[in-house]
């Protein structure tokens, strides 16, 4: 039996920020089962048991130990099994850095990098036109983040200071829906914002991931 089951889509960036922080970590004792967003299953009474906002992930173990929100799975997967990928609790500095690097990629990325996607991506499959004002003014959220990022950078590599840790793994799959998008230009266009971005996706559990996701698109003719 897995040690637990993760509910989640391939292509859902909240999923992916799970599976990231689980291959980060070498950790491959679970389940993965896919819901249908298109199909609407995240809606399904089923699943609103599990999550009561009919959303993925979520996270349920044997003795019936059930979360959901990605980012605090994230945390609680990292601390559970140990992965490196948290400051050490006795640095009280760093764990309030990136407390603080995490605030700020919920506050100034996450919402209107989020719009972008859900207007110029979601909406394609859902048959509906994207609100290109919608985007327009998300975008240049989005710009004004990496402006800041970009003299962050020039201080430290990674987002919660000079190690790799969760704080970075939370932006990747966002990130990867703003090329997918056609708006990569906001990463590659900042020389420092662009060399981080190359260190985080040139790590093997990064490849890794992307790779498997290729081969499973290419084996189901997505």
């Amino acid at each position: 039996m897995p040690a637990f089951t993760l509910y989640g889509s391939r292509g859902s960036t909240n999923t992916d920020r799970v599976r990231l922080t689980l291959v980060e970590g070498g950790f491959t004792d679970y389940e993965l089962v896919l819901v249908n967003l298109q199909k609407g299953e995240q809606k399904s009474a089923e699943n609103i048991k599990r999550h009561p906002w009919g959303k993925i992930p979520v996270i349920t173990f044997p003795d019936g130990f059930t979360l959901y929100e990605s980012r605090a799975i994230c945390r609680y997967l990292t601390r559970k099994y140990s992965f490196p990928l948290l400051p050490p609790e006795s640095d009280v500095e760093a764990v309030a850095l990136f407390d603080q690097a995490q605030s700020s990629e919920m506050l100034y990325f996450a919402e209107p990098a989020g719009k972008i996607a859900f207007e110029k991506f979601a909406k394609k499959f859902m048959g509906l036109p994207p609100d290109d004002a919608v985007v327009s003014d998300a975008l240049r959220s989005v710009e004004t983040f990496f402006d800041v990022a970009e003299g962050l950078f020039h201080r430290q590599d990674y987002m919660a200071g000079n190690y790799f840790t969760l704080a970075d793994i939370y932006y990747i799959p966002l990130i990867q829906r703003l090329f997918a998008c056609g708006y990569g230009d906001v990463i590659v266009d900042r020389e420092a914002v662009s060399a981080w971005w190359d260190r985080c996706t040139n790590r093997p559990a990064v490849q890794m991931l992307l790779a498997a996701d290729k081969a499973a698109a290419a084996a189901t003719g997505r």
